[in-house]
C-alpha cells in the first residue's frame, strides 16, 4: 500500500523496508556566517546587502550538501537564514514590534516581541529559502515552521483579547504563507510548536489553529507537528486528532521514559522519533542508535517511522552534529536490513485509522 510519506522514498533505496530519515531543522552555523552578520549589522563595515545574501546563500549551499552527504533522506539548510525561530517570523508580520533582549536560560537571550496592532500577511517569509534549497538539493527538501501558537504566546499581547483570539489570526497567516510554500513546490511542511509543551491544556487551541492551517493544503502535502520537551501524557491520545501526518516528538533526552504513554491507545499517526540526543555534544554510536529505533518499533510499525534528531542540532559543535547525522541515517539502514531479514521484532501491524 502506497503512503504518502513514500514520495520522499528514493527511487534506488537498498531494503524493501524504508525508515524516513530527516533532520529536525536548525543546524549549527558556520563560524564565518555569524563573522559575516556581525560584519552586515555594523554601519561601518563594507559589507551590504548583496554580501549578506552571498553569505547566506554558501551557508545554505554548505549545510544542505551536509545533510546530503550525511545520507538525509529529508534535508533542510539548516535555516541558515534565521535568528530565533519567534523573532525571525515576528520581524516579517504586521502587528509585532520589538522591545529588547529578554532572558530564556544561562546567557541565551532572545528578542521578545508585543502585539502592538492587529497581525498582517505583508511579504513571503519562506518561499526564497525553500526556492534556493531546493534549487542546490539533490533530495526532497522539508520547511519547518514556526506555528501560530508560539508564535501568540511567546510574544506580549497587546492587542487581542486572549491568546487563543491572537493564534487563530495569525494561524491564518501561516496558512497564507504554506500555500505559497506549496505552490513553489514544497511538499513537507513542519510546524515548530515548542509552547505546546509548556502549555499543554491549550491542546485544544493548537488544534482549531491547525485546522485553519491545513483546511485547504493539497492531498499531496506531508504535514509534520515538532512539539518539543513536556509531559506529552497530558496531550496524548487528545493529539492523536490533530490534522496532521506526523509528530516529531523528543524522547531520548528523557530516556524514553515517556514511551509507554503512546502505546496504549495505539498511535495511529506517523511518529518523528527522536533518537540522537539535540543537547548532548558526545556522539551516539551506529549501534546506540539502532537500540533507539527499535524502541520507536515498539510504538509504529515500520511504515509510520520517521528517524530524527530530537529537536534541532543548532547548539552541538558542527563537527558532532554532522557525525550523528551520517551515524544515525547508517543505523537506520541497518535496521532496515535487518527488518528485511525478518529478525528485528515490530510489535504490531500498522493501525487502522479508524
Amino acid at each position: 500500500m502506497t503512503s504518502l510519506r513514500d514520495q520522499f522514498r528514493p527511487a534506488d533505496h537498498p531494503n524493501d523496508h524504508f525508515l524516513l530519515t530527516t533532520i529536525v531543522g536548525a543546524y549549527p552555523k558556520p563560524k564565518w556566517h555569524d563573522r559575516a552578520r556581525e560584519m552586515y549589522e555594523n554601519p561601518d563595515a563594507d559589507f551590504g546587502d548583496s554580501e549578506w545574501q552571498e553569505a547566506k546563500n554558501d551557508a545554505a549551499r554548505l549545510v544542505t550538501g551536509e545533510h546530503e552527504r550525511a545520507g538525509i533522506d529529508v534535508v533542510t539548510d539548516g535555516e541558515m537564514r534565521r535568528n530565533e525561530m519567534v523573532e525571525y517570523f515576528a520581524d516579517r508580520i504586521e502587528g509585532y514590534e520589538f522591545n529588547g533582549l529578554v532572558k530564556v536560560w544561562g546567557h541565551n537571550y532572545f528578542n521578545k516581541p508585543s502585539v502592538r496592532t492587529e497581525v498582517e500577511y505583508d511579504d513571503t517569509w519562506l518561499v526564497e529559502e525553500y526556492e534556493f534549497t531546493s534549487s542546490v538539493a539533490d533530495r526532497p527538501v522539508k520547511v519547518p515552521i514556526t506555528g501560530p501558537y508560539t508564535l501568540a504566546k511567546w510574544c506580549f499581547n497587546e492587542v487581542y483579547e486572549d491568546d487563543a483570539t491572537l493564534a487563530f489570526e495569525v494561524a491564518e497567516l501561516v496558512n497564507d504563507e504554506i500555500q505559497k510554500l506549496v505552490d513553489a513546490g514544497a511538499r513537507y511542511i513542519q510546524i515548530d510548536e515548542a509552547a505546546l509543551a509548556t502549555t499543554p491544556d491549550d491542546y485544544a487551541i493548537v488544534e482549531e489553529c491547525l485546522e485553519r492551517i491545513v483546511s485547504d493544503l493539497p492531498d499531496d502535502v506531508y504535514v509534520g507537528l515538532h512539539v518539543c520537551y513536556g509531559d506529552y501524557s497530558r496531550i496524548y491520545p487528545e493529539m492523536l486528532e490533530f490534522p496532521v501526518d506526523e509528530f516529531d516528538l523528543e524522547l531520548v533526552n528523557g530516556n524514553y521514559e515517556q514511551l509507554d504513554v503512546f502505546k496504549d491507545p495505539a498511535f495511529t499517526k506517523n511518529i518523528g522519533f527522536g533518537v540522537v540526543d539535540a543537547h548532548r555534544s558526545e556522539v551516539e554510536s551506529v549501534e546506540e542508535i539502532k537500540a533507539n529505533i527499535k524502541r520507536g518499533l515498539e510504538v509504529v510499525p515500520p511504515e509510520q517511522l520517521t528517524i530524527s534528531p530530537d529537536c534541532g542540532v543548532k547548539l552541538l559543535p558542527r563537527a558532532a552534529a554532522y557525525q550523528k547525522m551520517a551515524n544515525m541515517v547508517e543505523a537506520a539502514r541497518e535496521v532496515e536490513a535487518e527488518l528485511d531479514e525478518g529478525i528485528v521484532d515490530v510489535a504490531r501491524s500498522s493501525a487502522s485509522a479508524d
